[in-house]
């Protein structure tokens, strides 16, 4: 089991992507596992063959504990004694000779936008003129393998229309899990494991240690929308990424967590703990997998950098590419429950976090101004508290003051750079 994080020491295997007997490069993933910080893959560290599997989906072991074994070619097996008869034993994965020839890499023009790609694949690919572009991965999620390339080697023709009759299966098994969550009936059993058990246990932490407390205020985002809107076009033709009003919300956050830093501090135990600095975790769905990746120094950042953050992490956890330094560090969550239509909700605080705000749903509403009735665009904040570290008065004054920074947006005001 790989050490996946600094505070990692123990990660559950998910799903194994390979088999007794497979064939299998250097860097070929092997199994996904997952921790309480991150859903991975584990690459292989040598070329082999799988031999036997130590450790079952589902089950848990510790950074360090083998999980299976592989047997390199040109090798004499070494041996491991096992858990269950400490005389009998198992091959140990041994290294492979690393094979120092040089030779010829494809460029990275030819490397499609965001894959990984191994090395063996890129040299090959390489030696052959092959423009990977136009190769259908058999692998996991569409990853292309040494077989394909071969394939492709042996019948250059195939390459194209593979590409062209495999991309909707590609990504039916990107979304399988949300497929498979679609298709449920009534009375099926769904066992409790991989992300759903490690947010199942994270939820129990949070909600029987900390005693939650709850506030709403409604907010007048008209001049928000309006702002944004006029600005939304041009932005994204120069940035080649969308301006969201959740940029906007995370940016009024930041910058009054400067002002009430109790917000942005955690539980320890016998001490209360002030952060430096304001890292601002989001929520990124994806399947029936939850993401919490971080933006680090939120307060340092324009409303574009945030913009930018925000669609980078939103895509890395769409694709389930999200690391454990990814989703390290945070300090305060803001959640974007409005993207899916929520108008009011409480949030269960990311433990250690103080609190946790709820971004609802912008929706026009008639609002009484000046004895008249007007149509505004309205949002509700919707704050969670931990009621150890902070009070009812703390934690509206914090609430106002976002508030109060939404509703001074304006078009001439207000830069987003």
């Amino acid at each position: 089991m790989p050490k996946l994080g600094e505070s990692v020491t123990e990660g559950t295997i998910e799903k194994w992507l390979v088999s007794p007997g497979d064939t299998i490069e250097e860097y070929d993933p092997i199994c996904e596992v997952i921790t309480d910080k991150v859903t991975a893959e584990v690459p292989s560290v040598f070329d082999g063959i799988i031999g036997e599997i130590l450790v079952q989906e589902g089950e848990t072991v510790e950074v360090g504990v083998p999980i299976c074994t592989i047997t390199t070619e040109g090798k004499s097996e070494e041996k491991a004694n096992t858990k269950e008869d400490s005389d009998d034993a198992v091959p140990k994965s041994v290294p492979a000779e690393n094979d120092t020839a040089e030779k010829p890499m494809v460029s990275r023009a030819d490397k499609p936008k965001d894959a990984r790609i191994s090395p063996v694949v890129m040299r090959l690919a390489g030696e052959h003129d092959i423009d990977l572009n136009q190769v259908a991965g058999t692998g996991f999620n569409g990853r292309i393998t040494k077989k394909d390339i071969l394939k492709v080697i042996e019948d250059p023709s195939l390459a194209k229309e593979k590409a062209e009759k495999s991309s909707e299966p590609v990504e039916r098994e990107r979304s399988g899990a949300l497929e498979e969550s679609a298709h449920v009936t009534p009375g099926e059993e769904i066992p409790v494991t991989g992300v759903r058990a490690a947010i199942a246990n994270k939820m129990v932490q949070s909600s029987t240690e900390i005693p939650h407390a709850w506030l709403m205020m409604e907010v007048d985002a008209t001049n928000l929308v309006n702002t944004r809107n006029q600005l939304k076009n041009k932005f994204k033709e120069t940035e080649g990424f969308n301006l969201t009003f959740f940029s906007f919300f995370i940016k009024a956050v930041a910058e009054t967590l400067k002002e009430y830093p109790m917000l942005n501090s955690s539980w320890k135990g016998d001490k209360i703990v002030v952060n430096k600095d304001i890292n601002i975790s989001i929520a990124v769905a994806s399947d029936d997998k939850l993401y919490v990746p971080v933006i680090k120094n939120a307060d340092e950042l324009t409303i574009k950098g945030i913009a930018k953050q925000v669609n980078e992490l939103a895509s890395l956890g769409r694709e389930h590419r999200l690391t454990s330094a990814h989703m390290s560090g945070g300090t305060f969550t803001v959640n974007n429950t409005g993207a899916f239509g929520s108008v009011q909700s409480m949030g269960i605080i990311n433990h250690p976090q103080a609190a946790i705000l709820q971004v609802e749903s912008i929706v026009k509403k008639p609002v009484i101004i000046d004895d008249m009735i007007a149509v505004r665009d309205m949002v509700n904040l919707c704050l969670s508290i931990d009621h150890r570290i902070l009070d009812g008065l703390v934690a509206g004054q914090f609430l106002k003051t976002v508030k109060e920074k939404i509703e001074k947006i304006s078009y001439e005001h207000t830069s987003v750079y």
